[in-house]
């Protein structure tokens, strides 16, 4: 179905607000356009009203356009309170480290999956290295500065980013996080390739045989273009999670949200008993952070680190890796 930004067309049926605990808390739907420009840093921006509109509004471009919109008011800046640690953090990523990039292929393992799966990463950079010469670089894909609205920042680090790849003559990231890879899109100068892809070349991990239920990160949850490179390295009986909006993490939301936030991350367990896998960083981190311990990174099962999500030494995790 063909995407449209024009929430005028909105048909009332209530499927996004049944779908989203944003939009049912105010008593909403993507069609209430004034109601939503006031609440726009209050969304998710998970993209499940999108996923289940019957005439194919994208309600979380509807959002991410109004955030542009207040932001390029007069004079352009955040208008919003409570981001300043995420700008300082994210806006000039301080914890950006490339001086291992040597290789014309490099590891790109973004923020949150060092930040909580520190061996693993240690043990798939030293993999990486070793069997193909690919070294590792650590940065922000700066889809966080995206969601905020803050286009021009938005714009510059991925300059930034594009310069550095061309100057080193860089032709291929591989990524761990399904995040940055729909964030990147076509936008960069180089080649993108998932995990899961770079693994498949490098030889047999064999498959994981697995019984429980896949939580699938809201970027992928439509094309499951993750899926399909992930598949061959699992055997078993895996179903979807499909009655939990988002982990509590998109859309930089929780700042104006922090009940809704915890509730999506603790309904996974409420909801869910068995063995949960996911392939994403940031969701198996905050949902351990919320007490779903339960939830196992595809990663740390395949390379057999033994590693559960370190939620506790996050950011300390985060900050040795300027260092490395």
């Amino acid at each position: 179905m063909k995407r449209q930004l024009d929430g005028s067309k909105c048909v009332h049926c209530g499927k996004c607000s049944e779908n989203c605990s944003f939009l049912k808390k105010y008593h909403l739907d993507i069609g209430d356009h004034e109601h939503l420009r006031a609440l726009s840093y209050h969304c998710f921006l998970c993209g499940e009203c999108t996923r289940v509109c019957p005439i194919g509004i994208d309600g979380r471009q509807i959002i991410l356009n109004m955030r542009k919109e207040e932001v390029e008011r007069a004079p352009y800046r955040l208008k919003q309170k409570g981001y300043l640690p995420l700008l300082i953090e994210k806006k000039n990523y301080i914890f950006k480290n490339y001086r291992r990039a040597r290789s014309k292929k490099l590891l790109f393992p973004g923020c949150n999956f060092p930040s909580f799966f520190p061996k693993t990463m240690a043990l798939l950079s030293k993999l990486l290295k070793e069997r193909a010469g690919i070294d590792t670089v650590y940065d922000c894909c700066g889809k966080p500065i995206a969601e905020l609205g803050l286009f021009r920042e938005e714009e510059r680090i991925l300059e930034r980013m594009n310069r550095f790849f061309e100057r080193e003559g860089i032709e291929e990231l591989v990524l761990l996080c399904p995040n940055c890879y729909y964030h990147f899109g076509s936008r960069l100068s180089v080649k993108i390739t998932t995990i899961y892809e770079k693994l498949s070349e490098l030889g047999d991990f064999g498959k994981l045989r697995l019984d429980g239920e896949i939580f699938l990160p809201c970027p992928d949850r439509e094309k499951k273009e993750w899926m399909k490179y992930l598949s061959p390295f699992l055997s078993g009986e895996l179903r979807y999670v499909s009655d939990v909006q988002c982990c509590g993490l998109g859309g930089c939301a929780i700042v104006k949200e922090p009940e809704l936030a915890k509730g999506m991350a603790g309904r996974l367990g409420s909801l869910h008993r068995g063995k949960i896998y996911t392939y994403c960083g940031t969701c198996a981190g905050n949902f351990a952070r919320n007490g779903n311990g339960e939830v196992l990174h595809f990663l740390p099962l395949l390379l057999k680190s033994g590693e559960s999500a370190d939620f506790r030494h996050s950011w300390t995790n985060r900050l040795k890796t300027r260092f490395l």
